[in-house]
């Protein structure tokens, strides 16, 4: 099978083009699966490369309810990419879709993990392909300035105390920092580890067990207590921080298809081909973009992006010549803007208080590389530069309406 990235890559799709093809492809697999995909994914490398918080957090969850809200289709197959983060979003994401769809299925195909795992456990179906993984569950909180694992917090802490028991005294440096570590914090950590415990344990009861009524070898009937058995070691399962090692370690199909049932993408190799496809195209918007979270449907899509640097010039008085000859001086603000990938300087123009009819018919300088929706496309390195959160800045700054083209 060819390279599907060496197949975007080739068409030199631009980000107008990969967001307009991410649609396509959304539309494809809902016609070939009958069901209806939602897309939400975080760019992994921006949060580790420039301190961007991609992390799922309750915003997340306004987005996906203010989207969904009004939707009337029955299944919904949530594709997700996340490095985890809030467990109360997670709820509040989860409670949102099971309550307003009728079966409500996960899609894997990069990672979903921490608290994208907690999401992903409260669905009826999973579906991964080899490339997807999810993630052991544990809470992160913040203890100081520094947000920390709370297996990992609390067991140095019960390491400490056994140390204490067993020696009568600590070293000079632990002794330190367990003096520095209140009851509440203690006992917040403990909650934040059972609070997540508790989710998974209800959801995979409630919902992903709910099917499971024969046993798979011995053939025998599952009663509910089986189905509370299973949920209750499936959870500790991926809160058991002894057997995973680390927070960020990824578990694949291979490693989960004991306890889960799991369906695998890659055995249909139609679905296959949308799945790769949808992850790539998520990939190049990335890569050529200052996107780093994306929610999309077939219809309607929203991205948030990180602030490219400008420098400003404001404002400067231009003329400007309405029709019979009137003339009229408008304001201009005069943007430097560096591309991020390639660093090269584009001049911006932005006309205060007209129209993009208005600039046309004066004839006013405008920036050739500006597309649709105030996307600057670097005409060097092909990265698209969304100037809003600039035009935001600006007009925030002159308290007035600009317009680049």
């Amino acid at each position: 099978m060819a390279s599907i990235l060496n197949e975007y890559l080739s068409k030199r799709f631009g980000f107008i083009e990969l967001q307009d093809e991410l649609q396509r492809l959304i539309k494809e697999y809902n016609k070939y699966t009958g069901r209806y995909m939602f897309v939400y994914a975080s760019d992994n490398n921006k949060g580790r490369s420039r301190d961007i918080d991609v992390s799922m957090v309750q915003d997340d969850f306004y987005n996906i309810q203010d989207i969904l809200r009004e939707s009337t289709h029955k299944k919904i197959d949530f594709y997700i990419e996340t490095p985890g983060g809030s467990g109360e979003a997670a709820e509040e994401i989860a409670k949102f879709l099971r309550k307003k769809f009728e079966e409500v299925n996960f899609v894997i195909a990069g990672e979903a993990k921490s608290a994208g795992t907690i999401l992903v456990l409260s669905g009826d179906n999973i579906y991964m392909t080899d490339t997807g993984s999810l993630g052991p569950i544990d809470a992160q909180v913040r203890i100081g300035r520094s947000v920390v694992s709370a297996h990992d917090y609390k067991e140095w802490v019960d390491l400490k105390r056994a140390e204490a028991a067993t020696s009568g005294s600590l070293n000079p440096f632990d002794a330190v920092m367990i003096a520095q570590i209140s009851p509440g914090e203690l006992y917040g950590v403990i909650n934040s580890l059972e609070f997540a415990k508790d989710l998974v344990k209800c959801w995979l009861e409630n919902h992903k067990f709910k099917n499971w009524n024969i046993t798979r070898e011995s053939k025998t009937p599952v009663t509910p207590e089986m189905r509370k058995e299973r949920a209750e070691k499936v959870a500790e399962m991926f809160c058991d921080h002894t057997t995973w090692r680390t927070h960020g370690r990824s578990l694949k199909i291979e490693d989960l298809q004991e306890v889960l049932i799991i369906k695998r993408i890659d055995d249909d190799s139609k679905l296959a081909e949308l799945v790769y496809r949808i992850k790539t195209v998520i990939r190049l918007i990335f890569l050529g973009s200052p996107v780093y979270k994306l929610f999309y449907i077939d219809d309607l899509k929203i991205s948030k992006t990180f602030s490219v640097s400008s420098s400003s010039n404001l404002p400067i008085a231009n003329p400007f010549t309405q029709q019979k000859g009137q003339a009229k001086t408008i304001d201009a603000v005069e943007l430097d803007i560096q591309c991020p990938k390639c660093g090269k300087r584009h001049k911006v123009n932005g006309y205060m208080d007209i129209n993009s009819k208005q600039i046309s018919v004066a004839k006013l300088p405008t920036n050739k590389n500006i597309k649709e929706n105030d996307i600057l496309v670097c005409n060097v390195c092909n990265f698209a530069l969304d100037l809003k959160p600039i035009k935001n800045q600006v007009e925030t700054q002159t308290k007035r309406k600009v317009t680049f083209k």
